[in-house]
């Protein structure tokens, strides 16, 4: 299998990613970024950005991402297509198969492979993806202020995605497959004491329709075996049924959670491994957002370039 060796790799091509290979390639690191399954990560798939500082107008996600790509690429990072299928971090230097014909040896890695959203499966998804549908509030929320909304999910993050949308939409249907709330007492307290949420327990979405976005969607209630079909208007449809890191290939050695995010310092992307370091997604649960894991990716960037002068490795460089 043909080899290569790096002092700096990233894999993954989101905001972590991309800002990582900036501050690494301003330190003359010379980097090598494997874009991975999706190439610009999840924003790709977010019409309209209105979140991120430096673009008082809006910029779509897609034009973002070329953006960051651009300015990674300016500073001489190398960025190929291709897929981490394999990893060994038993020792430096560290082994990364590609596309499971290649081997990148490196020094130090840097993980940024983000998180998958969980979806219900449906082909409405995907036809509307973009066009209503959503697995973001925090996100797209804004872009439904005084509209009518469907949350799907009965846990946590669905009653924090209801309520979040509750103080923008004119009304939060929140869609529960089950006959209860997964959440927290103090998460269903306030979902149930919100004016502007409406509980529909044993509900399932089995569709969508709009003719140019979401315009309902078509649920199926369920109580002690009686179907009901029947259809709701809506104007957005947010996915609230977790997120799926995607670190399996890191696992055999590097810290997780339960649920498959890395683990790293207190404030710091550093991992359990010396000179392996995470960034965005894969290692936040929690704010999920465009800004926060393009700071990590710096915070990441540092931390590698710090590691590779403490051992004396940037001499060559």
């Amino acid at each position: 299998m043909e080899k290569e060796t790096t002092k700096c790799l990233i894999i993954g091509s989101g905001p972590a990613g991309y800002t990582a290979a900036i501050y690494a390639g301003r330190a003359n690191l010379c980097p090598v970024l494997y874009e991975g399954l999706q190439p610009g990560g999840q924003l790709t798939t977010t019409t309209d950005v209105e979140n991120f500082p430096g673009y008082p107008e809006g910029i779509s996600g897609t034009a973002l991402m070329e953006d960051l790509r651009a300015q990674a690429t300016r500073f001489g990072t190398d960025i190929r297509y291709g897929i981490a299928t394999a990893a060994d971090l038993s020792k430096r230097p560290y082994q990364i198969t590609i596309d499971d014909e290649k081997v990148i040896e490196t020094e130090t890695l840097i993980i940024a492979t983000g998180a998958t959203a969980k979806y219900l499966g449906l082909p409405d998804e995907q036809k509307y993806a973009g066009m209503g549908v959503s697995a973001c509030a925090t996100c797209d929320g804004f872009f439904y202020r005084k509209k009518v909304v469907a949350v799907v999910g009965g846990g946590d993050t669905a009653c924090e995605e209801a309520l979040y949308l509750a103080g923008l939409a004119s009304k939060v249907y929140l869609i529960v497959r089950k006959s209860y709330l997964r959440a927290s007492k103090i998460m269903q307290q306030r979902v149930m004491e919100n004016e502007n949420i409406v509980i529909l327990f044993n509900h399932n979405a089995v569709g969508l329709y709009g003719e140019n976005g979401v315009e309902g969607v078509h649920l199926l209630e369920n109580v002690a075996g009686v179907e009901k079909r029947y259809d709701l208007p809506i104007d957005g449809f947010f996915l609230a049924i977790g997120h799926k890191p995607n670190s399996d290939i890191f696992k055999p050695y590097i810290e997780t959670d339960e649920v498959g995010y890395i683990i790293t310092e207190p404030d710091s992307p550093r991992t359990c491994v010396p000179g392996v370091f995470a960034a965005g997604d894969v290692a936040d649960p929690h704010y999920r957002q465009a800004i926060t894991a393009a700071g990590s990716g710096c915070k990441a960037a540092i931390e590698a370039e710090r590691y590779l002068s403490e051992l004396g490795l940037l001499k060559s460089v």
